[in-house]
């Protein structure tokens, strides 16, 4: 089994660790300081917690599980002895080259390092690697612990063997992981998923419906289906001939804009952030933000289960 070792104790980096934990790994996980810890240390449990109420553990096994992830602040001490080494410091460029060149020469030439990126290129953070055939994407999707796809991204140089390690670990972390062959901007998940937002923010812009009844469409039609569905399955129980035709005439029409539209874009100037600061495409009061977090985590903790179960 590989000695896990990750790298940044913010949400992603703290629901990965808790991941590898509730798999029965040994982990360590690295903040900047002390008081990153503590927050991280309080995630982990509150995670815990919720996994508790929820059946999704053990009775007793709270405890356990957070014995097995190690706090440390250097970075040097987390990944000593380390056979695999996930980052997931901030998404800047500039940053993560200069960690991963840092990180090659501090890890052993055997240890896969492994980043956490959404949408950056593992080609370009690992530039200036002397190694670079051993660093590979993991993107976990958030919340981490919750969300069973992970996506195995190349660079140029990965060698199949970086690959293969990243898809085993991740599989004994109950994860689903899928690889990605080539370098390409926003993955696979990311890709489809802003796809379907330009479109919605287009159907917006045109006046054609309300944001509401856009979220609607989606929530009550294909947010019912793709669960257990994917596109090209999508289409092959609708019927070909059907989904061949409709893509003739529509795709012409879809919006094809390189950029946000205006309604985004006036969001973001005036510095509405959505749930976060409290104003968005809707207006986040306290009441909304806790509710419709709450039910979000809870029909993940209802898909989880249902994998669970199948598993057994």
């Amino acid at each position: 089994m590989e000695k896990l070792t990750v790298l940044g104790a913010g949400l992603m980096g703290h629901s990965i660790a808790l991941t590898a934990a509730w798999a029965k790994m040994e982990v360590k996980l690295q903040g900047i300081d002390q008081p990153d810890l503590e927050r991280a240390d309080k995630g982990i449990r509150d995670k815990l917690a919720l996994l508790d109420a929820n059946g999704l553990i053990e009775p007793g096994e709270r405890e356990r599980i957070r014995e097995r992830i190690t706090l440390l602040t250097s970075v040097e001490d987390a990944v000593d002895g380390a056979t695999f080494v996930i980052e997931a410091i901030p998404e800047q460029l500039q940053l993560k080259q200069q960690f991963y060149e840092k990180l090659d020469d501090l890890c052993g030439s055997g240890t896969v390092l492994a980043s956490n990126t959404s949408g950056l290129s593992p080609t370009a953070i690992a530039r200036d690697m002397k190694r670079p055939s051993r660093m590979v994407v993991t993107h976990f999707w958030n919340p981490a612990h919750l969300i069973p796809l992970v996506e195995v991204v190349r660079g140029e140089h990965t060698d199949d063997e970086t690959v293969g390690r990243a898809m085993t670990l991740l599989r004994e972390m109950n994860k689903k992981p899928i690889e990605v062959k080539k370098d390409i901007p926003g993955f696979v998940g990311n890709r489809l998923q802003y796809a379907l937002f330009r479109e919605a923010q287009h159907i917006l812009a045109t006046g054609a419906a309300t944001q509401e009844d856009i979220d609607t469409a989606v929530t009550m039609s294909l947010g019912r289906r793709l669960p257990i569905t994917g596109p090209f399955m999508t289409a092959d129980m609708g019927g070909l001939e059907v989904f061949d035709s409709i893509s003739s005439y529509l795709f012409k029409d879809l919006n094809n804009d390189g950029e946000s539209l205006a309604a985004m874009r006036k969001l973001v100037d005036d510095g509405h952030y959505g749930q976060k600061n409290g104003e968005g495409f809707y207006d986040w009061t306290p009441e909304l933000s806790e509710r419709m977090s709450r039910q979000r985590e809870q029909e993940l903790i209802r898909f989880l289960k249902q994998d669970m179960e199948r598993k057994e």
